[in-house]
């Protein structure tokens, strides 16, 4: 059988189950790469299995964290390859968690890709060991930005790693019908301008959260005395603390009155299209600020991780860090970047073409590891019939 005309069991392990609009993009975006290339059985460790299964094109979904080690190894052991990743998922407090079946992948002798990740924070050292014990067995290992590579090669991980790109720069944007923005009260007629916030939290520990709201929502009101706009902001992560922070950041603006919080459930595409809608953008979570970049919109970041700020490096852009920025400093940047919108959106334009090729790296190296190592099988048993013809 030729290695391409067979299915493949493929296990997919991340931050998933509808908890973050950001990390169901990238699913979607792995999913639809692996099923335009090969024939798969797509299982993904979920911590919401069945929301997973309803909402992603996939063939099975396992409770990940409602299983125990010996019903998580079987759940493993059936398959072809696992993939852990995309997204931000190797941090000091849950690293443990996401690495539990990459060790029993290793224990049984399943090959492993690490799949557009990033890294960080990684300060504990039996973090870091953790990490640099249980990678350096993977089969191939894949960073979305440069700064997770230079972490996971200061923990010692001392084998190659790929940079590639974000696989949601590879999503198709959802038509947004005229009900869906009049259900939101988004007023006709008026500029838009996009925002969005998040909590403070495992992945993001050092952000000090009165300081930042302050901050949203001075740039709120300057951009609605300044461009004449309605600022919309834009929940990603509407399960947890997005909600509560947008509110907190709208009750602490002048202009309230010329305030949005989206109330409704979206899909990431539905969310790609309305950003579409916005003539700028002003955020902090990083897949709000790809989508803009996605869409050619011109944004200014509030850069809280690593991960912020290596696609602000992709893009060639220049963003203080958060602790850096006052309030003068920010509606200034804001100010400059507006007038240069023109020229920022035809250097982001220009950009996301090579960030896209990219993210489809991500899948050509997931192929070539699955292909290549089914063909070595094959020879291997082609060796093993002739040796045993000739005895």
């Amino acid at each position: 059988m030729n290695s391409y005309d067979r299915t493949y069991r493929i296990g997919i392990s991340g931050s998933y189950g509808g908890l973050n609009l950001g990390d169901e993009a990238i699913l979607e975006a792995i999913v639809a790469q692996l099923r335009q290339s090969l024939s798969v059985e797509i299982t993904v460790f979920s911590r919401n299995a069945e929301h997973t299964l309803r909402n992603q094109d996939v063939d099975r979904t396992v409770p990940v964290r409602d299983l125990s080690r010996d019903e998580a190894r079987a759940e493993v052991a059936r398959l072809d390859l696992f993939v852990l990743g995309g997204g931000g998922i190797l941090f000091d407090k849950e690293v443990d968690i996401y690495l539990r079946e990459v060790q029993l992948a290793n224990e049984l002798g399943i090959p492993v890709m690490v799949y557009a990740i990033s890294a960080g924070p990684l300060k504990h050292a039996s973090a870091r060991a953790l990490v640099r014990e249980t990678l350096t067995k993977a089969a191939v290992i894949t960073v979305r930005d440069r700064q997770g590579r230079q972490l996971l090669e200061e923990v010692g991980l001392h084998r190659p790693i790929l940079l590639t790109a974000d696989p949601a720069f590879l999503i198709d944007a959802m038509p947004v019908p005229e009900e869906m923005l009049r259900r939101e009260g988004l007023p006709e007629g008026r500029r838009l301008v996009g925002f969005s916030v998040r909590e403070p939290g495992p992945a993001a520990p050092d952000i000090e959260v009165e300081h930042y709201h302050r901050l949203l929502a001075n740039a709120a009101d300057f951009m609605v005395d300044r461009l004449q706009a309605d600022v919309v902001f834009v929940p990603m992560e509407r399960e947890r603390m997005d909600l509560q922070h947008s509110h907190a950041v709208v009750s602490q603006m002048q202009c309230a009155h010329h305030a949005t919080i989206l109330k409704g459930s979206y899909r990431p595409g539905q969310i790609l299209g309305l950003v579409k809608q916005f003539e700028f953008v002003v955020g902090m979570r990083l897949h709000f600020l790809l989508f803009a970049a996605r869409q050619g919109v011109p944004f200014v970041a509030l850069p809280y991780a690593s991960k912020v700020s290596g696609l602000i490096q992709d893009l060639d852009m220049e963003m203080p860090p958060l602790e850096d920025v006052n309030t003068g400093r920010l509606l200034a940047t804001i100010d400059r970047s507006w007038d240069m919108r023109h020229r920022l959106r035809q250097k982001i334009q220009e950009r996301v073409p090579m960030l896209q090729q990219r993210a489809r790296e991500n899948n050509r190296y997931l192929v070539e590891l699955l292909t290549q190592g089914q063909a070595n099988k094959e020879e291997g048993r082609r060796d093993i019939h002739a040796d045993a013809a000739q005895a």
